[in-house]
């Protein structure tokens, strides 16, 4: 491959990055989050809803449901208890989430809904 005088070879250019990580490893040890545009976007829902939901995707890393207690989901989310009721009944409403209560004293199952609902606009 010849390369022609004044032009870079695609590795020298790569070789300077305009994007530094520090610690990623330390903030990522722990696994991460991908939370669907769908969710993000959502207008029907509230921001605490849209970090609710994120919260228990985080649980739910590699099932399609999960079974934190409202209290840590409060703790974990830095809001009050009340709040993450509010923010899990919108999440219900909008079907973004199934809430199976097991009784008094056992955390609900989270059932997480991925599948996006409602017509989309054509572009």
């Amino acid at each position: 491959m010849r390369h022609t005088r004044g032009a870079q070879h695609i590795g020298e250019l790569l070789r300077d990055k305009n994007i530094v990580l520090k610690g990623a490893y330390m903030l990522s040890q722990r696994g991460f989050t991908q939370v669907p545009n769908h969710v993000l976007r959502a207008a029907k829902i509230s921001p605490g809803a849209k970090l609710a939901y994120a919260t228990l995707l985080s649980y739910a890393w590699q099932n399609d449901f999960c079974f934190p207690g409202q209290e840590r989901l409060a703790k974990n989310m830095g809001t009050a208890l009340r709040s993450v009721a509010r923010y899990i009944q919108e999440l219900e409403k909008e079907q973004f989430v199934t809430v199976k209560r097991r009784g008094q004293g056992r955390p609900n199952i989270y059932e997480l809904n991925l599948t996006a609902k409602g017509k989309r606009k054509a572009a």
